[in-house]
């Protein structure tokens, strides 16, 4: 009996009993912080946007296993002084060697405080359009209309205008029209009222909005102004245009194309040009 006291007694002044202690600490370490993290982002789930449950999820998640670790570690007989030392230096030395990295960092801190995005949003960044799928401390990954993954620094977000497309629960489609100089403007502006208020998609408030922008080379340029569910809004703008396209042709509304008229002076006729089909020449 004696010698089995003594045994167990060895065992834990050994090595490896502390090595096997600090496993346990690990693994509990890891299962305490999954379910700490499941748990406050439950409590919050109505309270917060998306964006601030996964932050807050990951937070404690990391808190608590950090906490856990530095326990497994010193029963693992490792001096934390020496070790936290160490590791403020080498901290240092990461935050020299990459300054980039640091500012997108901070750069995350402050998308992170301001928030004119969250997940599953569809933003433009530049010529890059998608939806937000991951907004990280370094990075946002956006999913584009094609399917392409594309992973754009923080710092890049913060210098370069950012554009929230489902930011607001309607969007307006502003549609761009020519007509002939020919044509009588009162008589399209009706034309298109008309379509408007036939389309289902397109919504009576805010009403449409008939602009003349100018006139162009060959014709008078209009923009027709519609407002759409964002869901919507793709949709409204294409039924819009072929509902256009199809009345003007049966309305007898022309809608030029670009072409140019010689002339010389105002009481000058424009130069007649004639096509010369002798192929005998």
């Amino acid at each position: 009996m004696e010698s089995i006291i003594e045994l167990i007694e060895l065992i834990k002044t050994s090595f490896l009993y502390s090595l096997i202690q600090a496993l346990l600490l690990l693994i509990i370490g890891y299962i305490v912080s999954r379910l700490t993290s499941g748990i406050v982002a439950k409590v919050v789930e109505n309270k917060m946007t998306t964006h601030g449950q996964f932050l807050l999820k990951r937070t404690v998640f990391y808190t608590i296993l950090t906490l856990f670790t530095l326990s497994a570690l010193k029963h693992a007989g490792f001096d934390l002084s020496i070790l936290l030392g160490a590791a403020g230096l080498f901290t240092v030395a990461i935050g020299f060697a990459s300054q980039t990295s640091a500012s997108n960092l901070i750069s995350g801190l402050f998308l992170m405080v301001e928030r004119p995005f969250s997940i599953s949003d569809v933003i433009k960044v530049s010529d890059i359009t998608g939806e937000v799928i991951s907004i990280d401390l370094l990075s946002v990954k956006l999913r584009t209309y094609d399917n392409l993954f594309v992973r754009i620094p923080n710092e890049s977000m913060i210098k370069t205008p950012v554009t929230t497309l489902t930011k607001f629960p309607i969007r307006r489609a502003d549609l761009k029209v020519g007509i002939a100089y020919k044509e009588d403007i009162e008589r399209v502006r009706e034309v298109l009222l008309d379509i408007a208020a036939k389309n289902v998609i397109c919504l009576d408030e805010p009403a449409p909005l008939f602009i003349l922008t100018g006139f162009g080379d060959s014709s008078v340029d209009i923009q027709f102004s519609v407002w759409a569910k964002r869901e919507n809004f793709l949709q409204l703008k294409n039924s819009m245009y072929q509902q256009i396209k199809k009345t003007f042709d049966e309305q007898g509304i022309e809608i030029p194309f670009p072409h140019v008229s010689l002339y010389a002076g105002s009481e000058t006729k424009t130069f007649p040009i004639q096509i010369d089909t002798d192929n005998n020449r």
